[in-house]
């Protein structure tokens, strides 16, 4: 494993820093007491704070793409039926957050959108691709499911599809409020049911639909 850069070391303490105490709350002091690099060289890597804002979402964007593409693909070498693989996709979520291998604390996203920091222009492009690279991929997933599986009442999918993204957003925010994650796997075993139920499909042995 490579080496992280100092440029690597300021990004991540002060993606743990903003979800402590928010950007606004986190300073460029705090982040060199947490890293123990020096003045020059966090303005070096990010001439302002409104850069950093900046690429701690280009960073988040990233992984949030990664982790969409790792849950949707290790549904779907689980079965060819896309239903069954939509419901494959929220079991993997529920199934990590229980192990707790899911010990995220919120959505980075989130916080940047109520607090407005700088460049927010640029950054708000990236949030937006980002969301609707979820939004594309559930809802190509739906339209191959309802193709199969028609439900038996109109359904607007693209609605749906944000729905899908919305639900993980207020499982976070949820989790975070009470200070139990758990919280976020039942919102999205509350979100399978209503797929297994609007798609038709027989729920699994030992399971509610």
């Amino acid at each position: 494993m490579a080496t992280p850069t100092a440029r690597d070391k300021i990004l991540e303490a002060a993606h743990d820093l903003v979800f402590e105490v928010g950007f606004t709350g986190t300073t460029v002091d705090a982040i060199l007491a947490a890293t123990g690099t020096s003045k020059g060289a966090f303005f070096h890597h990010f001439p302002t704070k409104g850069a950093l804002g900046k690429a701690l979402i280009e960073r988040y964007a990233e992984l949030d793409a990664a982790v969409l593409d790792q849950y949707m693909t290790r549904a779907e070498e689980l079965t060819d039926d896309p239903a069954e693989q939509l419901l494959e996709f929220l079991r993997g979520f529920e199934a990590d957050i229980e192990a707790g291998l899911i010990t995220q604390p919120g959505c980075l996203f989130a916080s940047y959108l109520y607090e407005r920091i700088p460049e927010e222009a640029e950054s708000d492009r990236v949030i937006l691709a980002a969301i609707a690279l979820w939004r594309g991929r559930i809802l190509e997933k739906l339209e191959q499911a309802v193709a199969v599986r028609p439900p038996a009442v109109d359904v607007d999918l693209e609605s749906l599809a944000d729905h899908v993204w919305a639900v993980f957003e207020g499982g976070f925010i949820l989790g975070r409020a009470v200070g139990d994650q758990i919280r976020l796997r039942d919102q999205l075993r509350q979100l399978r049911t209503y797929l297994t139920l609007l798609l038709g499909v027989e729920a699994s042995a030992g399971e509610s639909p």
